[in-house]
């Protein structure tokens, strides 16, 4: 099984790749095209500012192989951010794969960025298997993705 991380400027690639690795996972982090369609499996991890990043994918056509390509793929933070249609960061246009909206935490009562562990609620999702319900999962950010027909997991903040 071959997973590519798309290298795009934007991210903790390094710390993917280590833990793929300690799970005796072989990758490659990778912006060429052929490579990243030919992989069973995508990886698109990021830290970073969404639209330098959109820039960016724009630039390379990244953009475009990214919207074809249609093996399991699993977005982290700001890759997952850019999947969706458009992020409230910046009012930034993203890939649209997914048909929803990232929204931005509200200050208030809510201290933003989130920082901490929450527990998450699951529906069925190869994904989490093996991970029941209500486990607690670490999560350090600002912005959420609104909850939709493909969502396979939620956590409350607030």
């Amino acid at each position: 099984m071959k997973i590519a991380i798309v290298k795009y400027n934007a991210g903790n690639t390094a710390s993917v790749t280590n833990a793929l690795c300690r799970l005796g996972v072989d990758s490659v982090i990778t912006d060429d095209h052929a490579e990243l369609k030919a992989a069973d499996k995508i990886i698109f991890p990021g830290v970073g500012e969404a639209s330098s990043a959109m820039a960016y994918l724009r630039s390379t056509g990244l953009d475009e192989v990214i919207g074809s390509l249609r093996q399991p793929f699993l977005g982290i933070c700001l890759g997952m951010q850019l999947l969706c249609t458009a992020t409230e960061e910046n009012d930034a246009r993203c890939l649209g794969v997914i048909p929803l909206q990232v929204r931005k935490f509200s200050a208030g009562e809510l201290k933003v960025p989130q920082i901490g562990w929450n527990t998450i609620d699951r529906l069925a999702s190869p994904l989490f298997e093996g991970i029941a319900a209500g486990s607690y999962v670490y999560f350090v950010h600002g912005y959420y993705v609104e909850s939709g027909p493909e969502t396979v997991a939620t956590a409350e903040y607030g």
